[in-house]
């Protein structure tokens, strides 16, 4: 456990006595994560390709039998949230305690039995950044209540339900990727997903041992997932399926994709999204193959491959995106794409050890002349998933 994650569950701790009058049954942990390679593919049924980070959701929990759940974060000036169990409704909630109560939600509707919690929770990943703070608040409270009322459930199963308090409760038409990668990523290594079946792969990838590091350029260009861009894409990838006749766009290889774009006619919107798609999937795969042949700087092109890709055909990302991409290139990042769901967000760059600190800076004077809001950057290092800290 990080020295980080150790103070913040101590605090945690001490701050649900201050509000609730007795200690927590216990603290557990969930990260946000990256996503290497693998845009807008999981809920086409694809490959996608996270990783989780140091920063996390920690959230201090106990158990009530009186049917009420109370809520508090660490990151809002206001009294606990209390809210009844029975009168939990889909989309009845437009504030941040939608998605842990979804997550209470998808679980009773599932069937298991949950009377009733206490939850305080502080995070430190950055919202509205494309790194999935809404997964790891999800998945860090059911987590807790998977143990606290031994439901027995496994990290894959946590995210489906997590997925569907996001999709159904709080209205985000998401895909499955960032539950599982904030569930079951591991310490060091990056998840190979299959987002049809859930079967996984740690592929590992420690950058750091071969003089590398990737960085994240949060371009503080805050996103929704819940928007109608998001829903609008989504719903053009179901499209182009239907018109295909196949059941999800990962049905579609890539050495057909040309007929398949031909078959599409004139639908030139639908054409792009399907483009993006396939060539995404192709793309995973080709990083998965690199990475297990010990080619680690190859799969810069490669991300550089996708930002074009979600630029120009998926059509998501913005000028302060395409900045910090164009501009890490140019002062020699061997790699660089926006991450995670567009509209803002973050970017990431693959860039040699001795390059971070002249890139960083070539990055935030090109913000500085745009009239841009300053960026944060970071170096991103796979860390470990969904855990209980004590």
């Amino acid at each position: 456990m990080s020295e980080a994650v150790a103070r913040a569950a101590d605090e945690v701790a001490d701050r649900f006595r201050e509000l609730y009058g007795s200690a927590p049954e216990g603290v557990w942990a969930a990260p946000g994560r990256v996503n290497l390679i693998g845009e807008h593919t999981d809920y086409n049924d694809g490959f996608v390709m996270p990783f989780a980070l140091p920063h996390t959701t920690v959230a201090a929990v106990a158990r009530r039998e009186d049917g009420r759940l109370r809520l508090h974060s660490a990151d809002i000036d206001a009294a606990p949230v209390e809210l009844t169990l029975d009168e939990l409704a889909p989309e009845s909630d437009k504030g941040w305690t939608a998605y842990p109560a979804g997550v209470v939600w998808a679980l009773r509707e599932a069937g298991h039995e949950i009377d009733g919690a206490d939850i305080h929770l502080a995070s430190t990943v950055p919202s509205g950044a494309g790194l999935s703070s809404s997964a790891a608040l999800e998945v860090v409270v059911a987590l807790a209540l998977n143990d606290l009322y031994a439901l027995g459930l496994r990290g894959w199963q946590l995210a489906r339900l997590c997925q569907r308090a996001e999709n159904v409760y709080v209205g985000a038409p998401t895909g499955i990727m960032d539950q599982t990668a904030s569930a079951c990523c591991e310490d060091g290594h990056a998840l190979f997903l299959d987002t049809r079946d859930l079967s996984q792969k740690q592929i590992p990838f420690d950058l750091a041992a071969e003089g590398m590091r990737l960085l994240v350029v949060d371009t503080q260009v805050k996103h929704a997932h819940s928007d109608g861009e998001y829903g609008k894409r989504r719903a053009g990838c179901e499209k182009g399926a239907a018109l295909l006749g196949v059941d999800a766009l990962r049905d579609v290889a890539y050495e057909e994709l040309d007929a398949a774009l031909d078959r599409l006619g004139d639908e030139e919107e639908v054409r792009r999204l399907v483009r993006h798609v396939v060539t995404e999937d192709q793309r995973v795969e080709r990083v998965v193959s690199l990475l297990e042949s010990g080619d680690t700087r190859g799969i810069g092109p490669v991300l550089t491959e996708g930002h074009a890709s979600l630029r120009d055909d998926f059509r998501i990302s913005c000028p302060e995106l395409d900045l910090v991409v164009d501009t890490a290139l140019a002062t020699g990042a061997l790699g660089a794409r926006m991450t995670g769901g567009g509209f803002g967000g973050s970017a990431i760059v693959l860039v040699e050890e001795a390059t971070v600190a002249p890139l960083t800076a070539a990055v935030e004077a090109a913000f500085a002349q745009a009239g841009f809001t300053a960026p944060r950057t970071f170096t991103a290092v796979p860390s470990p998933g969904a855990h209980r800290v004590r």
